[in-house]
């Protein structure tokens, strides 16, 4: 494998982005988790695999457009989508969560409709819905290194912002937080990091990425940092191994990564119950 790293170009782009992808799923995931709102991401996937279909739909109408990266207009469509959601949240006060189940089915019908407007499925699309290592090129490599530093940057300046309205808007807005530019600004953060990550692990399955390193963080982090650094551990973990498995086994990179960010998951879970089992077994063997 490490010859073939350093003679293809396309598995070496596949490992920068997924270890780009492997650091920043985690690091939001920490704050949607938080926020009790998991289900964005799939939400935001499936009305970014709307504007990957709309792409591909007009490319076959225009020929000049066959040269644009889907990609960027399932930017646009993702980014659409989460001010949508915020819109949504604001107009239903009490019944917030409803936001995301109604962008969810808007992604879903527009997706349905362009696809079947473009004849169907194809191989491109295809990559999108479940990742490819062979689709990722140079280009991508860049688009994703470029979300990465605006990403880091905006969590490094608006952490204790974002700490707080993860945790309790109303105080937040009390103690003087531009709530709404905020939210804003990581809903935006959260459709861009959706759109880069399908390359790899695809529209169907980057909720996975998004939600299962956090889950297992979770269980046996101390403290809301350590549960980033243990989350954004865990989804290195899970990419680079998901990418070697897929390599040498010769299978699909995106449906490898979960299974494995799984797998690690129910390990977590297991070592969780047995260390608790142990421990309560050892205080009443000292108490007798």
């Amino acid at each position: 494998m490490i010859e073939d790293f350093l003679q293809y170009d396309f598995i070496r782009n596949a490992a920068f982005v997924g270890l780009m992808i492997g650091f920043l799923a985690p690091l939001l995931g920490v704050f949607i988790v938080v926020r009790r709102q998991a289900l964005i991401a799939d939400a935001l996937s499936h009305i970014t695999l709307a504007g990957i279909a709309a792409s591909l739909l007009l490319s076959k109408q225009v020929t000049a457009l066959k040269l644009l990266n889907p990609v960027y207009l399932g930017m646009v469509f993702s980014v659409a989508g989460s001010i949508l959601i915020e819109r949504l949240r604001k107009e239903y006060k009490h019944y917030q969560e409803l936001a995301i189940p109604i962008i969810l089915s808007v992604g879903i019908g527009l997706s349905v409709v362009f696809i079947s407007l473009a004849n169907g499925f194809n191989t491109d699309l295809f990559n999108y819905l479940f990742g490819s290592i062979i689709a990722v090129g140079a280009s991508d490599v860049w688009m994703v290194f470029s979300i990465l530093i605006l990403v880091v940057i905006a969590v490094v300046l608006f952490y204790k912002e974002l700490f707080l309205l993860s945790f309790d808007e109303d105080q937040a807005q009390v103690s003087g937080i531009r709530s709404r530019s905020i939210h804003f600004m990581f809903m935006v953060m959260v459709a861009l990091v959706i759109a880069a990550s399908m390359r790899i692990v695809g529209i169907l399955l980057v909720s996975s990425l998004i939600t299962l390193p956090v889950a297992a963080s979770i269980r046996i982090a101390k403290g809301f940092k350590q549960t980033i650094i243990i989350a954004i551990i865990l989804g290195e973990t899970s990419v680079i191994t998901g990418l070697v498995s897929a390599y040498y086994f010769d299978l699909a990179p995106g449906g490898t990564i979960v299974l494995l960010a799984a797998l690690i998951l129910v390990l977590v879970i297991i070592w969780k119950k047995f260390r608790y089992s142990f421990g309560t077994n050892r205080k009443v063997g000292e108490e007798a």
